[in-house]
């Protein structure tokens, strides 16, 4: 809030709040850059990066016009015009980021030009009715401070909701592809910047903006920025993941096959929500215990003796029932092993994978020989992954074979193997698992 009182004739304001929130935001910024330079080898741009600097400079302007707003007698009519153009743009401006950045996070811009248009005119318009109209801004006196009015802040203030509007909006359409434990202090913070909007264009000489601009920020960075979580985040995931190359040792492999089964099964999974397939299990919580999940499906190769898994000919129907068998005791190690994580989705999710990326959809496949869907999709998704990289890569028993013919082995299964949607989505982003064959060793 901004206070003021007669010094000498003239108002002097006390902006408590823009100051108090310009620091709050020039603290994260440091955290966020010093973090960084000690966690990450290379300082990339983000999109994060554009709104703090945005942040900051609409926090300075906000302040600046809070102060000229009320000292008009001597400060130059052109000066305050030209810095309410700037603060009413970057008012605008970093709303409506923040909306793209919540909507890129969560399901990615538009993909057709024409959607894409519609989505950025109201902002074009926005921008130029404050740029044509800002000479006609005026000035009034409020009950505890000055304000400016006019056609210019009318856009701000319609662009500002409709950019809130449309966020929650996308928080209500893809409430499910957000981590679960994330999804209240997103809401939080969404609640406050909404309240704070609202309550500015109710009172406008309240000044509040810059309150749920500081919020939405240190939410974003306190949920999905923060450099120090993200590598806890990836020390988890390189643990699990050497955890499992160590287990694939056992059959003379470098640890290829692991991550490119994960690799794999991570482009199928996006493309299937891209495409809207399995909606409603597709979550955000979901893909990423699946690809934690993924590189343990061959952990009960543990209790495999190295004669049998590392027998270059063809195996007798004795040592097969024993490699068979490693899938139920992957299940069972996964219980035992991780059964205390407090993490029930992931334990549910690797415990399945392990125990049936065997299964066929015609259900001629082991340990329990389930049909169709009765397999759980993080199985079906497993098992193309997995046997598209054991027939594309040199084993101790045979030779690669050429990726034309992997390929055909996916499409031949279609239906009798593999869930035959799975195995249509998985041909058409070919060159993206070609890719992946190529550059993951």
């Amino acid at each position: 809030m901004c206070y003021i009182r007669n010094v000498g004739g003239y108002r002097t304001e006390y902006c408590k709040l823009q100051i108090g929130c310009l620091l709050v935001i020039a603290y994260i910024a440091f955290l966020y850059v010093r973090e960084r330079r000690r966690y990450e080898k290379k300082l990339r741009p983000t999109p994060f990066d554009g709104l703090l600097a945005l942040g900051i400079l609409s926090l300075t302007l906000d302040g600046a016009t809070a102060w000229t707003v009320n000292h008009l007698d001597i400060v130059p009519a052109m000066l305050n015009r030209v810095l309410h153009l700037l603060f009413l743009i970057s008012l605008d401006s970093i709303v409506f980021l923040l909306f793209l950045y919540f909507l890129v996070s969560t399901e990615g811009l538009p993909k057709r030009k024409r959607d894409r248009f519609f989505l950025f005119a109201p902002y074009a318009i926005s921008i130029a009715m404050v740029l044509l109209n800002i000479g006609s801004l005026e000035y009034r006196t409020g009950r505890l401070s000055n304000y400016s009015m006019g056609v210019s802040v009318y856009a701000c203030f319609i662009m500002v909701g409709i950019s809130i509007i449309l966020t929650f909006v996308v928080f209500f359409r893809r409430w499910r592809y957000i981590e679960s434990h994330k999804r209240a202090s997103i809401f939080t913070y969404l609640l406050v910047m909404l309240l704070a909007g609202g309550y500015q264009m109710l009172v406008p000489e309240a000044l509040v903006t810059s309150l749920g601009m500081t919020i939405f920020l240190l939410g974003i960075y306190l949920n999905q920025e923060n450099p120090a979580l993200r590598q806890l985040s990836h020390y988890h995931r390189e643990m699990v993941m050497g955890f499992a190359v160590l287990i694939e040792g056992k059959d003379g492999s470098t640890g290829g096959h692991v991550r490119r089964t994960t690799a794999y099964v991570e482009v199928l999974t996006k493309a299937l929500r891209d495409r809207g397939c399995f909606r409603d299990v597709l979550t955000k919580d979901y893909i990423q215990n699946l690809l934690m999940a993924a590189p343990m499906h061959d952990i009960g190769k543990i209790s495999v003796p190295d004669s049998v898994l590392q027998k270059p000919g063809r195996l007798t129907p004795e040592e097969f029932e024993i490699i068979k068998r490693h899938t139920v005791s992957g299940g069972e190690i996964i219980q035992n092993t991780f059964g205390h994580v407090g993490n029930a989705q992931y334990l549910d999710m690797a415990y399945n994978v392990a125990l049936h990326h065997h299964e066929k959809w015609n259900g001629k496949g082991y340990p329990a020989g389930l049909k169709g869907e009765d397999i759980p999709l993080c199985a079906r998704i497993m098992a193309i992954a997995d046997v598209f990289d054991a027939v594309s890569e040199t084993r101790c028993y045979r030779a690669a074979m050429p990726m034309e013919q992997c390929f055909d082995i996916i499409r031949q299964g279609a239906g009798q193997d593999f869930d035959p949607l799975l195995a249509e989505v998985f041909l058409d982003i070919r060159p993206q698992v070609e890719a992946i064959h190529s550059q993951v060793q």
